[in-house]
């Protein structure tokens, strides 16, 4: 029996999210390797645009669905929308990001169509006709692998794992097919009434190209604007390493590491980080890694490109001053 896989791509004022295209590409991969079919599917509100560029990362066919009450993201109506839309392909895999949208959408669909979940995954094998999923346990001190036998197969994919790679550029547009859905009041529980950007600007650390990120080694959360500086001459995200985040310093949402958020930028800058393995899971794979720490036998040096032995707290100003006169600000 052929496979159909329902791949679901994440967007925010039409905008597609880096992770999305992640999704996409490995999917393509596990429907060629299984020789099924796939299928991305968009939700929100003159999203067909958008909807296009997926062809670019495997996604030949794209079913849209616009819809001004899923302008904003509901979890009961994209719920029924990704639960009627797998229904009407028989799809019986979907894959999607596990970013706060996925982790909250995956097993919501999973309870609507008789689905089970493998989360946070980090490696996807095909075995056979199966998949043998690689995810995080006991707060990512162990691998577990594991095989989802429910009729709908769910995976979420860990942001940064799985590599998109570069648009194929000599691909076309994906084929959008606009598919309509109705969506009643009664389909959402709780409406989007106001928007207020709390941290407008504010980079996400698994979309920025650069990360400049601190840990112990600042002594204080008060010599964060350190990091803060720094990130903003860059252009860059600002992370913190797991003991950062649990003494306070900063919030979860900048965790790097692999109980926090798995980055793979072209620059990641680690200031007073000594690269304990579950830091070094989530940011090893960046292209190029500066670190910043007064003890040179740390960790962190042996991932690194490059390496400054000395005090962050008199390192970082310095570096701060020279990278504005190069860069001309």
């Amino acid at each position: 029996m052929s496979v159909t896989i329902i791949a679901i791509a994440e967007q925010r004022n039409g905008e597609i999210k880096k992770t999305s295209f992640e999704t996409i590409r490995k999917a393509r991969g596990v429907a060629d390797e299984l020789g099924g079919t796939l299928k991305a599917l968009i939700i929100g509100n003159a999203v067909n645009d958008a909807a296009k560029k997926l062809g670019k990362y495997g996604a030949e066919n794209v079913i849209a669905v616009n819809n001004e009450k899923l302008a904003h993201y509901s979890t009961t109506g994209y719920t029924k929308v990704v639960a009627e839309v797998v229904k009407k392909e028989n799809a019986q895999m979907i894959f999607l990001s596990a970013t706060a949208f996925g982790k909250d959408l995956a097993p919501c669909v999973a309870a609507r169509v008789d689905g089970a979940v493998a989360a946070d995954c980090t490696e996807l094998n095909v075995d056979g006709g199966d998949i043998i999923a690689t995810r995080p346990v006991y707060a990512g001190k162990a691998l577990v692998d594991v095989k989802v036998e429910a009729p709908v197969k769910i995976y979420t994919l860990r942001p940064n794992v799985f590599p998109a790679g570069d648009p194929d550029e000599s691909g076309s547009e994906a084929n959008v097919e606009e598919v309509t859905v109705e969506i009643s009041d009664d389909d959402l529980k709780s409406k989007v009434t106001e928007i207020t950007e709390t941290s407008k600007g504010k980079l996400d650390v698994t979309e920025a190209d650069i990360i400049v990120s601190g840990g112990r080694g600042l002594k204080s959360p008060d010599n964060f604007y350190l990091i803060e500086e720094l990130a903003e001459v860059l252009g860059a995200a600002v992370g913190a390493s797991r003991a950062v985040v649990d003494a306070g310093w900063r919030p979860h949402d900048e965790q790097v590491g692999q109980t926090g958020k798995t980055v793979s930028p072209v620059l990641y800058i680690a200031v007073g980080i000594s690269g304990a393995v579950q830091h070094l899971a989530g940011m090893s794979s960046s292209k190029y890694i500066v670190a910043i720490n007064k003890d040179n036998d740390a960790p962190i040096f042996q991932v690194a490109d490059y390496g400054i032995v000395g005090d962050a707290l008199e390192i970082v100003p310095v570096l701060k001053e020279e990278l504005k006169k190069n860069l001309g600000k």
